[in-house]
């Protein structure tokens, strides 16, 4: 298999954004032209050659393992976080005994993009001996539903530069990157974010990004989704 077969998706979050939708249902559940994000997430991993999702659970976790079930194109393996939320890095860390060892996809659930390759440019471009992480990103102007300054500008070699104190940045940050396992390693157990690793990655010049084509859609409120079922449906 040319791509990793195994995905951690981040399923956990308590989707505050997305309240009222998120009121009886975990955010992973809030449908999107009539498909639930986690399955639109699941959907493109699967059609990439993963075989086996590792997702995280908390809020509404028994709604969201009893919907997994059904899906019979995919291993699923729960990561519990009932009993504290850990946040990305945390969430990874400690999922980490069931990503095995070969470089992994990870995924946020709020995400939704409209080319069909977007996965294919990762793996392309997915070297470990020059990258730690390696990012999926668009531009600014073909991001929906995201009203942030941009995160990153990328290097004629590929590598990723955070804004820093700069107003903007070109690229978005898509929510699916590629990372190698035994980076986490040596990370604490406990709540993190993800965001210090990857600027440390970036001094050392291991943090490296693809840049997706057509357009990408952030679902993380309800105008949001509102954004993505309009331009799903051709608005």
């Amino acid at each position: 298999m040319r791509g990793p077969a195994t995905a951690m998706v981040l399923a956990a979050g308590l989707g505050t954004r997305m309240r009222p939708l998120t009121n009886d249902r975990p955010k992973a559940l809030v449908t999107v032209a009539g498909r639930a994000l986690i399955d639109h997430v699941l959907d493109r991993l699967a059609a990439a050659g993963v075989r086996r999702a590792v997702v995280n659970v908390h809020a509404f976790a028994d709604d969201l393992e009893a919907h997994l079930e059904a899906r019979a194109d995919l291993e699923i393996v729960i990561s519990d976080e009932r009993e504290a939320l850990l946040e990305t890095g945390g969430g990874l860390k400690k999922a980490r005994p069931f990503l095995g060892d070969a470089p992994i996809f990870v995924a946020n659930i709020d995400s939704i993009w409209t080319d069909p390759r977007a996965l294919d440019h990762l793996v392309d471009a997915w070297d470990p001996d020059q990258m730690d992480d390696l990012l999926l990103t668009i531009p600014m102007e073909r991001a929906l539903g995201f009203d942030g300054p941009g995160d990153f500008s990328r290097t004629s070699d590929g590598r990723l530069i955070h804004r820093g104190e700069r107003p903007s940045a070109p690229l978005a940050y898509m929510g699916v990157h590629i990372i190698e396992p035994s980076v986490i390693d040596a990370w604490p157990q406990g709540p993190q974010g993800i965001f210090q690793r990857w600027m440390t990655m970036a001094g050392r010049g291991r943090l490296h990004g693809v840049v997706a084509d057509g357009a990408w859609m952030h679902v993380g409120d309800p105008a949001g989704r509102a954004a993505a079922e309009a331009r799903l449906s051709g608005g």
